[in-house]
């Protein structure tokens, strides 16, 4: 995938500001007209959805919750996809900003931390309802804007450290293995790696024989674990991979190496084919951030506050930026997880920050 750098990421947000400033003109009225006294009636509500692609079982986990609440409350969610461009996510939020902004909900996967920035700031200016997920940068808050509404992710540091763990302990706590790491410019990524690293701080038996970036993309962890196997041959009795995703391509590669099921591979994410793979014994173990609630529960606040069901003002101050509920799965619960599915009641506006596990600070 292509990622762009942090000065396009720049000039794009001058571009959205632009555009921004020039919808919100036509509409008299931007912030003050969305996040006004008047709420908007459900048929009138623009509900959006962006991720990086589709071929991420994950992300189309995401699209599918919110497809689901979308149908829940009548409407159709307006999917997006900008194939981990940050160039092309920028473009596709500038032009939907640009249009009638005043009932418009988005839940947005940022493809970076530079990227959240001026999506903040088009939406602020626009009076757009907006909820981010995974990534910003750590000075950057919903609670010092007014229809920024929510981030929402988890800590990277516990799913990473409880998947090292699993992983040493499948290896007996002593070998060598090699770590798959997701898209740097991410805090998942650096928060998962860290986890891993405080692993070894504990499991001194386990030795990090080598890490490579392979951008959460499956074809990417396939390529570079083929490399790191052959580098370092027998020696590898573990793949720690940042996603799901990453660890279907490892064991791709380790079939293809002829070592199925003689390497141990960790991953995160709970996608079906890993939950499958964790069952059937493939794979040791992941962890569920489950996309499909993900996916929903981003709109489903947005809708509440743009329907007057929930006022902005009255959402906790913990719950503007959270870490939400995630669950270690192995082969003794992978069951539990095979299968999943909204619920509706996760949607209710009473109940839309149930999955709270702790402020984001």
């Amino acid at each position: 995938m292509k990622f762009t750098s942090r000065p396009a990421a720049a000039i794009m947000s001058l571009s959205l500001a632009a555009a921004v400033l020039a919808g919100c003109t036509e509409q008299a009225g931007g912030e003050d007209t969305a996040a006004g006294s008047s709420s908007c009636e459900s048929k009138d509500v623009r509900l959006v959805g962006q991720v990086r692609n589709e071929s991420n079982p994950y992300e189309a986990s995401w699209l599918a919750g919110g497809d689901a609440f979308a149908q829940s409350v009548g409407l159709k969610q307006e999917r997006l996809t900008y194939d981990g461009d940050s160039t092309k996510q920028q473009e596709q939020i500038s032009q939907i900003l640009a249009g009638n902004t005043k009932c418009l909900v988005m839940n947005v996967l940022p493809n970076g931390d530079a990227d959240t920035p001026p999506i903040v700031k088009g939406a602020d200016q626009a009076g757009a309802y907006l909820v981010t997920q995974w990534n910003k940068p750590a000075d950057l808050k919903p609670a010092d804007h007014k229809t920024w509404l929510s981030h929402i992710t988890y800590n990277g540091i516990e799913s990473g450290q409880q998947i090292g763990d699993a992983l040493s302990e499948a290896i007996g706590g002593n070998g060598g293995i090699i770590a798959l790491q997701g898209v740097l410019d991410t805090a998942a990524a650096k928060d998962r790696f860290a986890g891993l690293e405080a692993s070894l701080k504990k499991n001194t038996g386990v030795k990090l024989l080598d890490q490579q970036t392979a951008n959460f993309s499956r074809a990417e962890a396939l390529t570079v674990t083929k490399t790191l196997l052959t580098k370092h041959g027998d020696n590898v009795k573990g793949i720690w991979a940042a996603n799901d995703d990453m660890a279907l391509g490892a064991l791709e590669a380790l079939q293809q190496a002829g070592k199925a099921g003689k390497v141990a591979v960790v991953g995160i994410d709970a996608v079906p084919d890993a939950v499958s793979a964790v069952q059937g014994g493939t794979m040791t173990a992941t962890v569920s951030s489950d996309g499909t609630w993900q996916g929903g529960i981003g709109l489903a606040i947005g809708y509440c506050v743009a329907t007057g069901k929930l006022k902005v003002e009255d959402i906790a101050a913990d719950n503007r930026a959270f870490f939400a509920k995630q669950f270690l799965i192995t082969k003794s619960n992978a069951a539990e997880f095979a299968a999943p599915k909204t619920n509706p009641s996760d949607f209710e506006c009473a109940n839309v920050f149930n999955r709270v596990a702790g402020p984001l600070t």
